[in-house]
């Protein structure tokens, strides 16, 4: 298992790890990682590995089969590191702070839409979620874009705290996606809060967010489409 650094911390941009193997596609893992990999609808990160190789380019990071694992994808021309090396990772900071901030805004947006989540995509400049509703009468964008700003602006503060597995079997109303489970197996699972106590919002979830909902900035709701009977997809995008 790899520890995810960024669980703890989103906002670190460089640490210190060690190799623990380079596997047979050339994927390097290490015993902990800053850079957050493909899961959720949110994108792997990119950035540096340096060590006693040289510098190494990370072009994504993605999990392993056993979704505990985190490999860090680099080109196959790149110079690699040996397990046991100590190396430096960089982050590249300007995407995953976008994500971050619109992640965090799609936890806003589905607080305002009383549906459950179908489906999600976080990208550095817009994002959408997927909704299982048959009325698309009942979503309006200037509607919604006024609730979502008013929401960033209010300053929310955004915090995380851990619940056991058996907790979460307990309150499965905490759940809102439906194709998308949490990062569940290890014992305790991490919820999000948006407000004093998740007065907002509250859900399940891996990704990285802001500490405060104003750090997101303007958004505005730029589309809302049919996908289906009764599913609706809601794009958000920064204003």
């Amino acid at each position: 298992m790899t520890e995810p650094l960024f669980r703890s911390d989103p906002y670190q941009r460089e640490a210190e790890a060690t190799v623990v193997a380079i596997n047979d596609r050339g994927g390097i893992v290490l015993d902990q990682s800053i850079f957050y990999p493909t899961s959720g609808g949110q994108p792997g990160d990119t950035g540096t590995l340096t060590g006693p190789a040289g510098t190494c380019p990370i072009a994504t990071t993605v999990y392993d089969a056993d979704r505990t694992t985190i490999v860090l994808v680099a080109p196959d021309d790149a110079p690699r590191p040996s397990p046991g090396d100590t190396v430096t990772l960089t982050l590249d900071w300007d995407p995953r702070h976008a994500r971050m901030r619109m992640h965090t805004a799609l936890h806003l947006l589905c607080s305002l839409i009383p549906f459950s989540v179908t489906g999600g995509q976080i990208g550095d400049g817009d994002g959408r979620l997927d909704f299982d509703i048959e009325d698309a009468g009942a979503l309006d964008k200037d509607d919604l874009t006024g609730r979502l700003n008013a929401l960033i602006e209010a300053n929310h503060p955004i915090t995380t705290r851990w619940i056991s597995d058996a907790e979460l079997e307990a309150n499965p109303d905490l759940v809102r996606t439906m194709a998308v489970k949490p990062p569940m197996g290890t014992g305790k699972v991490r919820l999000v809060e948006i407000g004093e106590n998740g007065a907002v919002d509250c859900q399940p979830c891996g990704g990285t967010h802001v500490r405060s909902t104003s750090e997101i900035g303007s958004v505005a709701v730029t589309k809302i489409e049919k996908k289906g009977r009764q599913n609706r997809r809601v794009r958000v995008a920064f204003a």
